[in-house]
């Protein structure tokens, strides 16, 4: 008879810190690690689609006038699909919907996760210096804070797109999509810190008045110890959540601005862009708009079921994480 493993689970879990104990949790929830590896093939494509594309042999800004009849139209059904274009041409350039498809994935990912660590960035800075330091700094931050969520932030980016476009082009910002690009992380920041800086707070104090953090300071400890090896690295996993449940907001945002026509304008390829030509098309050309569409859904609800996953991992209050 074999012998029988009586050992109970948290006895193997004893030794291991808090992020290890998050990834043992995440590593058995079967749901975000599938969304784990729909992130990772979009953040895969979007880092090596040039060489994909070159793979496949499609190119997203050549224009197929062959595959587009006199009126715009893709010849043939679904769009035109054929060996030499998958998923079909866009109507009215002939441009293949597949590269478009690809490199529109490295600029959604390329704004959505510069426009996260930004905001992210200057939330931990000003939540850590808030918590800290209190007094008349805590309030003046928090104050910011509140006139930044005051503002409609949607309509207050649409209007000002096209000045403060001009402005930065005035500055020395490349024209055209560069400085539209500029503008949209700009805006990204000034709007999106205040979440993560009342996160950062709320721990910060909190984790402040705990027996390691006073022990540290009895030591001697200076700020710098304090924020790098006592607090940080109890705010990783919180910061962790808050970035997965960011970027597919910034993602939506920036195909919702290309797709009103203040994000990136053609012929980059971008996902808003391509919902926004589209809509001319979806009676005669319905899988034009599905397409993109349906990428977009697909790694939106990839980021946010991988990051109900990993607050059900590492949030110890969570009443479905298992050890």
């Amino acid at each position: 008879m074999e012998p029988v493993d009586t050992r109970d689970d948290s006895m193997d879990s004893a030794g291991l810190s808090p992020w290890q104990l998050g990834m043992r949790r995440f590593r058995k929830g079967r749901l975000g690690v599938i969304a784990f590896w729909v992130v990772f093939f979009f953040v895969f494509v979007a880092i090596f689609a040039p060489i994909i594309v070159r793979l496949l042999n499609v190119d997203p800004y050549a224009l197929d006038r062959n595959s587009i009849n006199d009126f715009g139209l893709p010849k043939g059904p679904l769009g035109s699909m054929s060996w030499n274009h998958p998923l079909g041409v866009e109507p009215g350039t002939g441009r293949d919907i597949l590269g478009r498809l690809i490199y529109g994935t490295r600029i959604s990912l390329l704004i959505g996760a510069v426009g996260t660590l930004l905001s992210t960035g200057v939330g931990v800075i000003l939540g850590m210096v808030a918590g800290l330091r209190r007094g008349w700094i805590d309030s003046f931050i928090s104050r910011i804070g509140d006139v930044a969520l005051a503002f409609p932030s949607l309509l207050l980016i649409i209007a000002l797109a096209n000045p403060m476009t001009q402005r930065l082009e005035s500055w020395g910002v490349p024209r055209g999509n560069t400085a539209k690009l500029t503008y949209i992380l700009a805006i990204l920041t000034i709007f999106g810190w205040v979440y993560m800086a009342r996160l950062v707070r709320g721990q910060v104090l909190s984790l402040r008045e705990r027996d390691f953090v006073e022990a540290a300071r009895s030591f001697g400890a200076g700020t710098c110890h304090l924020v790098f090896k006592q607090l940080l690295p109890n705010l990783w996993p919180q910061i962790i959540i808050f970035v997965a449940m960011s970027l597919p907001g910034y993602v939506a945002l920036e195909a919702t601005l290309s797709f009103l026509g203040v994000g990136l304008q053609a012929p980059t390829a971008s996902w808003g862009i391509m919902l926004g030509d589209s809509v001319r098309y979806y009676r005669t050309d319905t899988a034009y708009l599905f397409i993109p569409g349906g990428a977009l859904l697909l790694l939106v609800l990839g980021f946010n079921l991988l990051a109900d996953g990993l607050r059900d991992a590492f949030d110890p209050r969570s009443d479905r994480q298992q050890l």
